[in-house]
């Protein structure tokens, strides 16, 4: 049974108590599934040596220990997906959340990188390696990035180069220089790539000061050239020529490190980094409103709350603070990374927030398009934030109220939304700036349209304006 073929092993995704991830078809050690609700990853036949060895090296519970890896349970194999082809089977600590990192901003995806070197210097230390470098294999759990795929180690052969060093190049290294250097908004790019952005697209993307660089030189300009090379001499000259010991190795990490780190882009250009500062509100109003909010939340119920629409978290911390687990979605890359960073410098692991547009969220994409999921497909909330939020949709956008309703109706049982009058400044500049004259919704449309799909449980007026906060149930 140990030389089964892989693909005999590999199982066909279905609906039922026991799914197949669509996104672990790659790895042919093992893959993950879910049965009963729980999350369990199978360690393949073929993959049993290389696992029990694996386990025996100590790796994996130092990788634990210094939090660099998601903590897992060996489970008993009656809860194999295929028992037949099953050598375990782990339960990895369940996430909150899965996102990618084409929704994480600047810093998350830096710190995501470091992690993944720094997993590998562990992992050399002790005779072993990391095959696999992809970003999808980092998530952020209790407000820290981990590495989730345990099965992406082994042990390594002796002068073996990195074989996951263009990969770590091209889904981490790439995106952020270019991130940096030129937009930040090339993060997007990786919804394109999914393996990463590839080094001479990057080469080529990057400014010419950027050769300045020791770093970018050598793992971006220099390796472009590398590969360019190889392709005009034949597959067969791609495959890595001679050795590199351990300590040439450990200079390749450390130059990587240096160079991620210096890597840096903040958060100053953006259109809504500053928008908690420039607001309609009067401070009663504020502290209002935070009133409301609170008390709705805490009449709600649920655990996980999606605020949409999140900038730098005010609310998001009030829901935090009354127990709940939230995502914090965001169009603006810039509020998202002054959020993250203030996570971090907070200790606050209840919160994730990440890159959104709402208009245009992630979609399905990979293979079938279902390796990566849709930002709907992932939704799990059990109530959702929309302040400050419907307007901008509704006006700015031009995304009509009733299709709002129904978007934010699919996303969660209970709603907390804020109606903004017509008459609010900020209503007015957006209007300024249409050149149609559509009427603008009064509060008795706002109502009418979203009990289609909702019976209001309750409304508040937000002391000092003429903004209301109104809870809702979905209907059916």
């Amino acid at each position: 049974m140990a030389g089964l073929d892989p693909e005999l092993a590999e199982p066909e995704p279905r609906r039922g108590a026991r799914d197949a991830d669509p996104s672990s078809y790659r790895d042919p050690g093992g893959f993950v599934y879910t049965r009963d609700g729980r999350v369990l990853r199978q360690v393949n036949l073929p993959f049993g040596d290389r696992w029990d060895d694996l386990r025996a090296s100590g790796l994996l519970v130092d990788l634990q220990r210094r939090g660099l890896l998601i903590d897992h349970d060996v489970v008993a194999p009656e809860l194999a997906y295929n028992a037949a082809t099953a050598h375990a089977v782990i339960e990895p600590e369940q996430l909150a959340f899965v996102s990618y990192p084409y929704e994480w901003s600047f810093r998350q995806l830096q710190d995501a990188g470091l992690v993944t070197l720094e997993a590998q210097s562990v992992a050399a230390a002790a005779g072993c390696t990391l095959r696999d470098a992809s970003a999808y294999n980092v998530q952020f759990h209790n407000g820290t990035p981990k590495l989730i795929d345990t099965l992406s180690f082994e042990r390594s052969e002796r002068n073996r180069p990195w074989l996951a060093y263009r990969q770590f190049c091209e889904q981490f290294l790439a995106p952020l220089a270019l991130m940096a250097h030129r937009d930040v908004r090339c993060g997007l790019m990786l919804r394109d790539f999914i393996d990463g952005i590839p080094v001479d697209l990057a080469s080529r993307l990057l400014p010419g000061r950027t050769k300045l660089d020791v770093g970018l030189t050598s793992h971006v300009h220099l390796h472009a050239r590398a590969q360019r090379r190889q392709a005009t001499r034949g597959h067969a000259e791609s495959k890595p020529r001679g050795g590199m010991g351990t300590l040439r190795q450990a200079a390749l990490l450390d130059s990587l490190k240096r160079t991620v780190e210096k890597l840096a882009w903040r958060p100053t250009q953006t259109a809504w980094a500053d928008y908690a500062d420039n607001t309609s509100y009067s401070g009663a109003a504020a502290a209002s409103k935070d009133g409301i909010v609170r008390r709705f939340l805490q009449a709600a119920g649920g655990d996980v709350v999606w605020d949409l629409g999140a900038n730098v978290g005010r609310f998001s911390a009030i829901a935090s603070s009354v127990g709940r687990t939230v995502i914090a979605w965001d169009a603006d890359p810039g509020a998202t990374q002054l959020h993250y960073e203030e996570l971090r410098r907070r200790a606050t692991d209840t919160v994730l927030p990440l890159v959104a547009d709402l208009v245009n969220p992630s979609p399905g994409i990979g293979w079938r398009n279902a390796e990566r999921r849709s930002f709907a497909d992932r939704a799990n909330a059990d109530v959702v934030l929309a302040l400050a939020l419907v307007h901008h949709l509704n006006v700015g956008r031009n995304i009509r109220l009733a299709m709002i309703a129904e978007f934010l109706a699919a996303l969660g049982p209970v709603l907390v939304v804020e109606f903004v009058p017509g008459s609010d400044s900020m209503v007015q500049q957006l209007l300024a700036q249409r050149a149609d004259n559509l009427p603008y919704p009064t509060i008795e449309e706002f109502r009418r349209i979203f009990q289609r799909w909702f019976e209001i449980a309750e409304e508040a007026p937000i002391d000092g304006c003429d903004r209301v906060l109104m809870r809702m149930s979905r209907r059916g």
